[in-house]
């Protein structure tokens, strides 16, 4: 009898050490098998072998015959919890699909011919001096504007990866972008080219995941940042796209930052980095230069035209008589979407709220619609007639009259994405419309209707922050910004870096060398500093200025974050809980500042009052042992992107 120590995959493991299981045949380390846990059978992977343990051991029900799991994810899953602290049976949550058939799929055989690179795009000279400067393992940080031709270079360093025999990890921070950049390296990849992402099936996300696993020869896969997680044989390159976007941060545990994780794994299998950004976060670019890391510089649009640079408007929000025409679109804008009409070419109007209306008042009381059980506005949805929080999806029916007073006049106020595509056909009859957020069906969601989009099939587009990055449309000539100012007075310390990179990076739709660009931006303040950075490009000068801030009150890349969360029935009870937590840590002799205690950015969610303290440090194992001791009933982020 042999014994070995296996990773179970699953969230009721709570525990911090693999669980021995026995097996009369030899197994080795990587190895998929089903156990047993509590009763249910779950997958596992073999960690090593094991000493016969002295108590009762169940034996290892079955060993797929299936090839081992690779071991840099094992190496991955052993780390992994020493800096994200999550329980083992949470990490192996990310290394393997929820459950296979009774009989696996059969692989997929395909003649996976060399890459193919020369229907692509001629290297621009400053290409060339990048790819340059990206050869051997380490670290990039590739600074490069909107249309300078980044995904051209991550085909050709994933070119020369799979050349090697090794396997490339592409990742992109919206599922959205997943068509358009699988069907960019399929030209030159073919069938090696897999994509995984959440909004698959279970079944198509599993037999891709068996795909990549039985692979004979490197594999180019392509998703969020789980993809980091999918069993590719020797990676040689790993790239985060858009590698500020908050979506690379997971919310739940573990609570990782995949540009870190990245980090690991590429250190662990000798492979190269690349985070491509037109916006690198401040954090990135510090670390980068205090490191030593190469930033590498892209300035240039990869495209020759002979149009003008895109024109750039700003209108003040404050000035109704230039929105006489409609409440939301300026009389600039409603030009330039009838000019784009008029060439056959597309708009793009961008407002980060979903939803018709976001607020919902009595004209008469001043009653306002709120969630019941987290005081948080309600949005009303126009099309289902019905009013829904986006914190725990509380649904009800619209009112027709105040239920205080029994007033008939109820004002719906704060246009979201689906007020402005219902405008535009008020304004543009004749217009096909596409309204992309993440309320849209599933056969209705950007990645299923890409191909449609680019070939010209929607004359103007309506989204939230999905449209804002990553995408190359060639007949798209005139953006309008419906409100720039929506995450600028927010209560955090990443509010300016949000806007500035929300304005920029959607800003980088147009002018990419196919047809000239206007961009309408509305603001309510148009002279604000992190506008005007962002219109004019001014990166350096953006970062100069919010470095020196983050400096000043102490806040990434000049110290580690821990945001901690207790929830409770009563504000007494939740506020008490965290002055307590609060001086045990004082009392600790911990190396750390505490800010706060204070009420959560949403004070009520689900019924129960939340309360938060803020814990600095320069020296991150300080946070990890706050984690370790943490009372029961309280919840923590490390690393997080936001407080509120």
């Amino acid at each position: 009898m042999y014994y070995y120590s296996v990773l179970v995959r699953s969230s009721r493991y709570h525990g911090k050490e693999a669980l021995t299981y026995a097996s009369e045949k030899r197994l080795g380390r990587g190895r998929i098998v089903r156990v047993e846990l509590q009763k249910q059978a779950v997958l596992g992977v073999v960690a090593g072998p094991s000493a016969k343990p002295r108590f009762k051991t169940k034996p290892v029900a079955e060993a797929p015959d299936l090839p081992p799991l690779p071991a840099h994810l094992l190496k991955l899953a052993e780390w992994l919890p020493t800096y994200y602290p999550a329980p083992l049976g949470v990490v192996a949550q990310q290394l393997l699909p929820a459950s296979f058939p009774s009989k696996l799929p059969a692989g997929t055989s395909s003649d996976t011919p060399k890459p193919d690179i020369s229907a692509q795009p001629p290297l621009t000279k400053e290409q060339r001096a990048a790819l340059k400067a990206m050869s051997g393992h380490g670290t990039y940080l590739l600074h490069g504007v909107t249309g300078s031709g980044k995904t051209r270079l991550y085909i050709e360093l994933a070119a020369k990866a799979v050349g090697g025999g090794k396997s490339a990890i592409i990742l992109t921070p919206e599922i959205s972008l997943t068509s358009q950049l699988a069907a960019r390296f399929r030209e030159v990849f073919g069938d090696r080219v897999s994509v995984m992402h959440s909004k698959q099936t279970p079944a198509e996300r599993r037999n891709t995941w068996l795909d990549i696993l039985r692979s004979g020869g490197p594999s180019v896969v392509i998703g969020p940042r789980s993809a980091l997680f999918s069993p590719v044989k020797d990676p040689g390159l790993i790239v985060l796209d858009e590698a500020h976007e908050a979506a690379y941060k997971q919310e739940q545990a573990p609570q990782y930052q995949a540009g870190r994780v990245a980090a690991y794994l590429a250190g662990a299998a000798r492979a190269s980095l690349v985070l491509g950004s037109a916006t690198p976060s401040v954090s990135d670019y510090y670390l980068a230069e205090q490191k030593g890391r190469p930033v590498i510089r892209l300035a240039e649009l990869a495209r020759e035209h002979s149009h003008a640079a895109t024109r750039v408007s700003l209108v003040d929000r404050k000035d109704h008589s230039l929105f006489s025409r409609s409440p939301y679109l300026s009389l600039e804008l409603v030009k330039a979407v009838d000019a784009a009409l008029a060439k056959g070419e597309q708009s793009l109007l961008y407002l980060n709220r979903r939803g018709t209306a976001r607020l919902v008042l009595c004209e008469n009381c001043g009653w306002q619609a709120a969630c019941p059980h987290c005081d948080v506005p309600l949005t009303y949805h126009g099309d289902r007639h019905e009013l829904r929080c986006h914190s725990c999806n509380y649904h009800a029916k619209a009112p027709a009259s105040c239920p205080d007073c029994g007033h008939p006049d109820i004002m719906f106020k704060t246009a979201g994405t689906k007020a402005i595509a219902d405008e535009v056909k008020r304004l543009w009859p004749q217009a096909r419309i596409g309204r992309f957020d993440t309320d849209n069906p599933r056969a209705e969601r950007f990645e299923q209707q890409y191909e449609a989009v680019a070939k010209g099939g929607v004359d103007v587009l309506v989204g939230t922050q999905m449209l804002a990055k990553g995408l190359d449309l060639p007949r798209l000539s005139t953006l309008g910004v419906l409100l720039a100012d929506t995450s600028l007075y927010m209560p955090d310390f990443s509010a300016e870096e949000r806007t500035f990179q929300l304005i920029s990076q959607v800003l980088g739709r147009i002018g990419r060398g196919h047809v000239a660009g206007h961009a309408v931006i509305q603001t309510y303040h148009p002279d604000h500093p992190v506008i005007q950075a962002a219109v004019k490009g001014d990166y350096k000068g953006f970062y100069g200025a919010e470095l020196a801030s983050r400096k000043q009150f102490v806040f990434p890349p000049f110290c580690y974050l821990l945001k901690l969360t207790v929830r409770r029935a009563s504000i007494d009870a939740a506020r008490t809980a965290a002055e307590g937590l609060k001086s045990d840590i004082e009392n600790s002799g911990a190396h750390v500042r505490i800010e706060g205690p204070a009420p959560s950015f949403y004070e009520r969610l689900q019924n129960k009052y939340q309360w938060q303290l803020v814990i600095k440090s320069r020296q991150r194992p300080e946070l990890l042992k706050i984690i370790e001791d943490l009372p029961s009933g309280w919840s923590y982020d490390i690393d997080p992107l936001d407080l509120l």
